[in-house]
């Protein structure tokens, strides 16, 4: 399915795929082939969205950092975070 020059989906577009691919498998009504063909591909699809989440993780820690590299912390001593959802907390 996938080929060197074939373009990686995007995290959302794999995402799906792998969805589908687990409830197509939880039918059970495929053949040993077909669910082994599947089960690669989503094993293959999942290591990607992996890949994807890491890179946005290693993103976010290079934003969270100040002007000579070091993460910016709270009073405490903490990494700052911002909690994803909560427009109106501000960033701690």
């Amino acid at each position: 399915m996938s080929g060197p020059e074939e373009k990686a989906p995007s995290f959302e577009a794999a995402l799906k795929q792998l969805e589908e691919i687990v409830q197509r498998l939880e039918k059970g009504e495929l053949s040993l082939e077909e669910s082994l063909g599947l089960y690669e591909d989503g094993v293959r699809l999942a290591r990607h969205c992996h890949a994807k989440l890491e890179e946005a993780e290693g993103k976010i820690e290079l934003l969270m950092k100040d002007a000579r590299g070091e993460p910016l912390v709270d009073r405490q001593g903490r990494p700052r975070t911002t909690a994803f959802g909560k427009d109106d907390d501000p960033p701690r």
